[in-house]
């Protein structure tokens, strides 16, 4: 075992972990590369003058293809998902290890080397998030956010995700300051919105027509819409900011967002979901009364108990 039952018991308890150092460093440094490289030639953001990384983008280095978008404050590379160095990266034996004490030995679909990535069928639908379950054989890919500068501060606002999918990875892959745009949770909201889903992992949509475009995308219950509500109200939020090769492992049904920007440099980490082979068959069932029911025997035993030094470590309690 890779993780103690200390940390199962954080995480059953909070639906996420921190992890620091478990990505290879030069591998994120690699994987930096891959980002910049993906600019255009004549572009006006320079990886050496961080003068110039405050966005939001300039028009002449703007990208609609959502494989490596670059709009707003937002870049997010996707078409890398699936290289070498990625599946080495995110799908490393140690955290493919760690992911399986978690959900179970020998569970994992494996990632597939230059399989398809996340974004060739484009957004899920006109205006709307990419869907990364579709087609997705890797990673999700390289997730920047640009410094805010003299943007407005805006309050936090968290979210599920609406595909399918077990656990989900954030990894830095370079150091990320306090309210730099880090990955941040809502802890204990897995357990509070697992029961107001429909199914224990998937949620229904609406197809898109555009003679019928007033509802399209994921149908929330009105009991989600209300525990969300309150989950922002009464939950603190934790800003899981870190070091190069840091990572948070976390519930398919926490409440999450990306972090807003405020520091003077780049935010830039790697996502990647982690899917059992038998998500398929489990995805359309409602939630269970035991929501660890198919998750690992290790996880499943794990007391909700842990020390006020684990809670420090997670950055839940000073």
């Amino acid at each position: 075992m890779i993780l103690s039952q200390e940390q199962l018991s954080f995480f059953k308890v909070n639906g996420y972990l921190i992890l620091p150092k478990i990505l290879n460093s030069k591998l994120c440094t690699k994987a930096c590369d891959l980002l910049w490289s993906s600019l255009p030639q004549e572009t006006t953001i320079k990886r050496d003058e961080p003068s110039t990384h405050a966005g939001p983008f300039a028009e002449d280095d703007l990208e609609d293809d959502v494989t490596n978008l670059r709009q707003g404050y937002k870049w997010q590379l996707r078409s890398i998902g699936t290289d070498q160095l990625m599946i080495d990266l995110v799908f490393s034996e140690t955290l493919q290890q760690i992911a399986e004490e978690f959900l179970g030995n020998d569970t994992l679909v494996k990632p597939k080397v230059d399989g398809k990535t996340m974004g060739q069928h484009g957004a899920a639908w006109p205006g709307g998030p990419v869907d990364p379950a579709l087609d997705n054989e890797g990673a999700r890919g390289i997730y920047a956010t640009l410094p805010y500068g003299e943007k407005e501060r805006e309050p936090d606002f968290c979210h599920t995700d609406g595909h399918p999918f077990n656990l989900s990875l954030v990894g830095l892959i370079d150091d990320v300051p306090p309210n730099g745009g880090a990955f941040k949770v809502w802890p204990g909201s897995h357990k509070r919105l697992y029961p107001t889903f429909q199914m224990q992992y998937d949620q229904p949509r609406i197809a898109y027509y555009e003679h019928l475009p007033s509802y399209k995308g994921i149908i929330q219950s009105e009991a989600y819409e209300r525990e969300i509500k309150k989950v922002m109200e009464d939950t603190h939020v934790v800003d899981c900011c870190g070091s190069e090769g840091d990572v948070v492992l976390w519930h398919h049904r926490l409440a999450h967002m990306a972090g807003n920007n405020y520091s003077n440099k780049i935010r830039l980490a790697v996502l990647c979901d982690f899917i059992k082979k038998d998500l398929d068959e489990n995805r359309a069932k409602p939630p269970q009364e035991n929501m660890w029911q198919d998750w690992s025997a290790e996880l499943n035993a794990a007391p909700e108990t842990y020390s006020d030094e684990m809670a420090r470590s997670q950055k839940l309690i000073d």
